[in-house]
C-alpha cells in the first residue's frame, strides 16, 4: 500500500505514525520542505522515500512531489498529515489523484465554525449561537441578541489561534472597523470544555473513543499565560457519549481520529463547540494509549493497510496531562513532582516550542484507575509558592 505522509517532520509526534505504517508493511512517502539530514533517525528509517519540496505552501510543488511518487510507485492509496493545517491541501490531493478521503467538496464542514454549527443542527445536538462577521448592521443586531462577552475568531482557525474576548460595545466597534468579513463571531460560554476523541473504522463504527476534561480553556490559557491539565476519563458521560456519536452519524466519519469539543455550562448543560478531523494535539495519543494499554498509533496503521480493526476497546485508567511555564514559582520542583507522583508518573518530558503557550514548556502524564487521585497530582503539580 503506498501511502504518502504530508510533514512527517512535524510536530514531532508524526513521526511515530510513520513508524507504525511502515511496521505494517506500508511503502511511506513523505513530503516536507525540512532537509533530509535534519530529519530524526526514527523518521529517516520509517520513510521508504522523502521527496523535499521548497515550499509546503506551493501546491504546484507539492503536487509535483505526489505525481514523482505516482510514477515511481504506482497508485496512490492514502494521502494524509493527521494535522489540521494541512487538511485542505490533503483534500486537494486527494480529489486530484482520486484518493480514498475527505474530498475538496467536504472541507467547509470540517473546517469553518459556521458550518460546524449547521452539522450540530443536522446532528441534533445544543449549541452557542453564531454568525460569520459580514454586514456591520446585522452584526449589531446580533450583539444586541446575544449580549457580551463575544468570543471573536477566525472562521477557519487552529485551536485558540487569533481567538480572543470582546467585553463591550466599544471594544465591539473597534473590532469591526479594524476586521476583515472571514470572522466568526459567538456568545463567551462560560463552563468547562469536555471532548469525545477516537477513531473510527471504514465503516464508521468505533475502534476507540474517550473523553477529555479540561481544567481551563485553552483560549484563557494563552491569553492569561495560565498553566492547564486535563483528562481522559474511564466513563464517558451519557450526554456526550450521545452527542459525540451522533456527530459522527452526521459526518459519515471512515477511518479517521477526531476530535470533538463540547462547553458543560455553569447549567449543566453540554453545548458543541468544534469538530476536528483529526487525533488531539500535544501528548494526547500517547493519553490514549496509557488509557487503554494500547498503540493507538499502531491501530491507526493497521487499520490504513489492512482494513482490520478490533471492537471498541476497553478503557482501564483516567490518565491527566499537566503542563508546566518556567515563569511561575512552584511549590514542587522538578525531582519532587517526581517523587510525589511516583510509579503513577508514565511519562514527562519538554514540549515543543510551538506548544508552550497553550501546554506549557514541560508536560507531565500520570495515570491511575481513580480519578480523584490524578486531579489531586494534577493540582499538586501546578500549585504555585506564595508571593513573600
Amino acid at each position: 500500500m503506498n501511502i504518502v505522509f504530508i510533514s512527517p517532520d512535524f510536530p514531532p509526534m508524526m513521526a511515530r505514525f510513520c513508524a507504525a505504517l511502515r511496521r505494517c508493511g506500508a511503502t511511506v512517502l513523505g513530503v516536507s520542505a525540512r532537509p533530509w539530514e535534519l530529519l530524526t533517525d526514527d523518521l529517516r528509517q520509517a520513510l521508504t522515500e522523502y521527496y523535499r519540496v521548497s515550499d509546503m505552501e506551493s501546491y504546484d510543488a507539492v503536487v509535483r512531489a505526489v505525481g514523482y511518487f505516482t510514477h515511481r510507485y504506482g497508485r496512490i492509496d492514502r494521502i494524509d498529515s493527521l494535522n489540521e493545517h494541512w487538511l485542505a491541501l490533503e483534500a486537494r490531493l486527494r480529489t486530484d489523484f482520486n484518493v480514498v478521503g475527505p474530498r475538496e467538496a467536504e472541507l467547509p464542514a470540517m473546517k469553518r465554525k459556521s458550518a460546524m454549527k449547521t452539522m450540530f443542527a443536522a446532528a441534533g445536538v445544543p449549541c452557542a449561537p453564531g454568525m460569520v462577521l459580514g454586514d456591520a448592521a446585522a452584526a449589531r443586531a446580533f450583539v444586541a441578541q446575544v449580549g457580551f462577552p463575544l468570543v471573536v475568531k477566525p472562521d477557519i482557525g487552529v485551536g485558540a489561534n487569533r481567538t480572543t474576548t470582546i467585553r463591550d460595545a466599544a471594544a465591539f466597534e473597534t473590532f469591526l472597523a479594524q476586521a476583515g468579513a472571514d470572522w466568526f463571531i459567538e456568545p463567551y460560554v462560560r463552563g468547562t470544555i469536555e471532548t469525545f476523541d477516537g477513531l473510527v473504522d471504514r465503516d464508521g463504527q468505533l475502534i476507540f473513543a474517550t473523553s477529555m476534561v479540561y481544567s481551563r480553556g485553552i483560549m484563557e490559557v494563552v491569553l492569561e499565560d495560565d498553566e492547564v491539565y486535563y483528562m481522559t476519563r474511564r466513563v464517558i458521560p451519557d450526554d456526550v457519549a450521545a452527542a459525540g456519536r451522533a456527530i459522527l452519524d452526521a459526518y459519515q466519519l471512515r477511518e479517521r481520529f477526531f476530535h470533538f469539543e463540547f462547553f458543560r455550562t455553569d447549567t449543566g448543560g453540554l453545548l458543541a463547540l468544534e469538530v476536528n478531523m483529526r487525533p488531539p494535539g500535544g501528548l494526547s495519543v500517547d493519553m490514549f494509549n496509557y488509557t487503554a494499554d494500547v498503540d493507538c498509533y499502531r491501530l491507526w496503521a493497521e487499520l490504513l493497510v489492512t482494513g482490520r480493526a478490533p471492537s471498541e476497546l476497553p478503557r482501564h485508567y483516567c490518565v491527566m496531562y499537566v503542563g508546566r511555564k518556567p515563569g511561575h514559582a512552584h511549590v514542587l520542583d522538578h525531582a519532587a513532582v517526581l517523587a510525589t507522583a511516583g510509579p503513577r508518573m508514565v511519562h514527562h518530558q519538554a514540549m515543543p516550542a510551538l506548544d508552550h503557550r497553550a501546554m506549557g514548556a514541560y508536560g507531565f502524564i500520570v495515570r491511575d484507575p481513580d480519578e480523584s487521585v490524578v486531579r489531586d497530582l494534577a493540582q499538586q503539580i501546578v500549585a504555585r509558592r506564595e508571593a513573600s
